[in-house]
């Protein structure tokens, strides 16, 4: 029994050990891969970083910038519908600035700062990149290009972009504003938070109703199914209008046991007439079938 409980409270100890909050870490002591690519066994990442290669048409350095980026889901409270955000969601600095970026990652999970569209000559990928698995802080610079211009910032973890981890940087005046922006700029899609349920599901119908709704699609279908006047519909119509004359002639006098067995012979004349037709129509194809070819 004893062996037991010591079994139990060691397994608790170890799970909770397991999934304590993670300290807070300064990642500082990076390993540099190249390139501006710096990271270290914990979760901290930087790439794209550039202290001191000017980017073409910058002639000096216009102003040198530093900020800290919180990021985590309680930035996001103010916006409804959002589950991550930064601390800020619009930056803007001049052409050709030096910028180091503090990202400090007050959440136990993963977070980036991340930006795209840079000139890839001097920013492998085109990219700028600041990573920090847990809570903890890192720290990377680059200088921009001296081009009004508009820049996504977004976290770049699956769907964490799309639940509020995003903001725009502008460099000068930049090139407009990027749309669904937290707090910024509207939403492309709007969201959705009406709390009435809508009539059609709030309100079941009474069987009058449902009578009266299953007759008038009884009817749409009928209408919808019904032919409209067909071509040999107005040919029968227009014959039977030209022919009514010659035949009120014809059967004049005549009982009604007359009529009916005249219009029986004139049936059966008409369909001798059609069979006698469609069997000349085959002769004449098989003696062409059948004919000789001439000799060379």
């Amino acid at each position: 029994m004893k062996k037991s409980l010591l079994t139990i409270v060691l397994a608790l100890t170890i799970s909770s050990s397991a999934f304590a909050e993670k300290d807070f870490m300064n990642h500082t002591n990076l390993m540099n891969h190249g390139d501006g690519h710096l990271m270290d066994m914990d979760g901290g990442m930087v790439m794209g970083q550039n202290k001191d290669t000017l980017p073409g048409g910058c002639d000096r350095i216009a102003a040198t910038e530093e900020i800290t980026v919180h990021a985590g889901h309680k930035y996001s409270e103010k916006f409804p519908g959002r589950m991550f955000a930064f601390d800020k969601q619009e930056y803007q600095f001049k052409p050709c600035t030096k910028l180091t970026v503090n990202f400090v990652n007050d959440d136990s999970i993963r977070h980036q700062w991340m930006m795209h569209g840079l000139p890839k000559y001097l920013y492998p990928k085109g990219m700028f990149h600041l990573e920090v698995t847990g809570p903890g802080k890192i720290s990377g610079t680059l200088i921009f290009p001296p081009n009004d211009k508009t820049y996504l910032v977004h976290c770049d973890i699956s769907q964490h972009m799309e639940k509020g981890m995003k903001a725009q940087l502008k460099i000068g005046k930049g090139s407009g504003d990027l749309p669904s922006i937290p707090g910024v700029t509207a939403n492309v899609i709007q969201d959705n938070y009406r709390k009435s349920i809508p009539e059609i599901i709030a309100k079941p119908k009474t069987s009058a109703e449902k009578k009266k709704a299953k007759a008038k699609k009884a009817q749409q279908i009928a209408e919808e199914n019904e032919p409209a006047m067909s071509g040999l519909m107005i040919i029968g119509i227009a014959a039977g209008l030209l022919l009514a004359p010659l035949l009120v002639r014809k059967f004049k006098g005549m009982a009604a046991g007359e009529i009916v067995g005249t219009i029986f012979e004139m049936l059966a004349q008409l369909i001798g007439f059609i069979v006698k037709l469609i069997t000349g129509l085959i002769s004449k194809i098989a003696s062409k079938k059948t004919a000789e070819l001439p000799k060379e």
